[in-house]
C-alpha cells in the first residue's frame, strides 16, 4: 500500500483535532499533551485514517475523543492489549496508547510489562500525575510515600513505582521523560518516538490541578528547574544548574554531583549519556536518579533498534471455527455420545 505524505495533503495540526471540546479541568497538563501530540501527527507522512489512538480509563484516556483520527476507548488497564491486537491485524496503522499511572501500572501493570518486552511498533504516552484524578483523588501506584489522599488519609505507606524504570527493566527500546510544561522538549521527544520503530514509551510528568496540584513543582517551576533537572543529550555529559556549574559523575555504580567550571575539561569520571548503547544499565541508572540528592533527568533515556514483534507475526488463514473448537475440545452428538473433536469431522462452517 502506498502512503501519501501529509506534505502533499496539506494536513496541519488543526486537522487532527476533533469537533469534541476537551473536558479536562482548566490548567490540566493533559491539554499540553494533546497540543503536542496533534502537532506531531502531521509530520509523520500519514493520512488521518492511518492513525489510531487507544486508551483505557482515566483523565488521559479521554484523548481519543479529542483527536481527529480513529480511536478506541477500552476498559480499565487493557489499552496495551487492544493496541497490540490492532497493530498485528492492521500493521499499516500508526497506533498510539494514551494511559495514566493508575490505568497502566495498577490494573494494567502486567499488560504494560509484556507489551514493552514484546516490542511491537506502538507508541505509549503515560500521563503521570501521581494520583487517580478521574475518580477524585485516590492514591495511585506512583503516589509519593506519605501523601495523604482519599484512600490514604494517614499518608501512603507504599513506595511509589517508577514508570520509566519499569519500562527500561522490561526492555523498552525507546524510553523518555518530559514535563507537561516543557513544550519544546515534548515536541522533540514525541517526534523521536514517532520515528522509532518498536515500542516507544514516554512518561509525561503531569500536573493535576485539583487533586495533586504542584506535585512536580520542584522540577517544573522556572525558578528551580535548572537546578533540579538535567536534560539528557546524546554523547554529552550531564551538566546542569542555573550557571551550568554542576556535573554528574559516576563512582562505581553510584552517580554523584560535583562542582564544574563551564568550559573546563571534563572530570575523568564524568557520566556521558549514550541513548544507543545496547546494555540498558545506563538508562536504568538514570531513571532512578531522584531529587533532592541528584537532578532528575528528562529527555530520551534509551533509543535502540531491536527486532519488532510485528516482524515475527504473520497472520495465517484457515478454518476459524476449527481453531475455536480445537482437537482437544469435547463434542456431543445427537445421540448423547461424547468424543474428542479431533476424532470426528469438524462441523461445516457457513460460507
Amino acid at each position: 500500500m502506498t502512503v501519501v505524505p501529509t506534505a502533499n495533503l496539506g494536513l496541519k495540526r488543526q486537522d487532527f483535532i476533533s469537533n469534541v471540546d476537551p473536558k479536562w479541568c482548566a490548567g490540566c497538563g493533559c491539554y499540553s499533551v494533546l497540543r503536542w501530540l496533534t502537532g506531531t501527527f502531521p509530520t509523520m507522512g500519514l493520512p488521518k485514517e492511518k492513525f489510531a489512538v487507544i486508551s483505557g480509563i482515566g483523565c488521559s484516556s479521554r484523548t481519543p475523543y479529542y483527536v481527529g483520527t480513529y480511536g478506541f476507548h477500552t476498559v480499565h488497564g487493557r489499552a496495551m492489549t487492544v493496541a497490540t491486537g490492532l497493530k498485528l491485524s492492521r500493521p499499516d496503522l500508526s497506533v498510539w496508547v494514551m494511559t495514566g499511572d493508575g490505568d497502566a501500572l495498577s490494573i494494567g501493570g502486567n499488560h504494560f510489562i509484556h507489551m514493552i518486552r514484546r516490542n511491537p511498533n506502538i507508541k505509549v504516552i503515560l500521563f503521570n500525575n501521581q494520583i487517580y484524578g478521574l475518580t477524585k483523588g485516590q492514591a495511585s501506584p506512583t503516589t509519593s510515600k506519605g501523601k495523604k489522599t482519599k484512600s490514604t488519609p494517614y499518608g501512603s505507606i507504599d513506595p511509589p513505582l517508577r514508570p520509566l524504570s519499569m519500562a527500561i527493566a522490561a526492555g523498552a527500546t525507546f524510553a523518555a521523560r518530559v514535563a507537561d510544561t516543557d513544550g519544546q522538549l515534548m515536541a522533540d521527544v514525541l517526534q523521536q518516538a514517532a520515528d522509532h520503530r518498536g515500542a516507544a514509551f514516554v512518561e509525561v510528568l503531569l500536573n493535576c490541578v485539583i487533586f495533586n496540584d504542584g506535585t512536580f513543582s520542584h522540577l517544573t517551576d522556572k525558578a528551580v528547574k535548572q537546578d533540579t533537572t538535567v536534560q539528557l543529550k546524546d554523547k554529552q555529559p550531564l551538566v546542569f544548574g542555573n550557571a551550568r556549574d554542576r556535573i554528574v559523575t559516576i563512582d562505581g555504580f553510584r552517580p554523584q554531583v560535583e562542582a564544574y567550571t563551564p568550559g573546563s575539561p571534563l572530570p575523568a569520571n564524568a557520566l556521558i549519556h549514550d541513548v544507543a548503547v545496547e546494555d540498558s544499565s545506563l538508562a536504568f541508572l538514570l531513571s532512578n536518579m531522584e531529587h533532592p540528592d541528584l537532578p532528575v533527568p528528562v529527555g530520551v533515556f534509551r533509543r535502540v533498534e531491536q527486532t519488532v514483534y510485528d516482524d515475527h507475526y504473520a497472520p495465517k488463514g484457515g478454518d476459524l471455527a476449527r481453531v475455536f473448537r480445537g482437537p482437544e475440545a469435547w463434542v456431543e452428538d445427537a445421540a448423547g455420545n461424547i468424543s474428542l473433536l479431533g476424532a470426528v469431522a469438524a462441523p461445516a462452517t457457513a460460507a
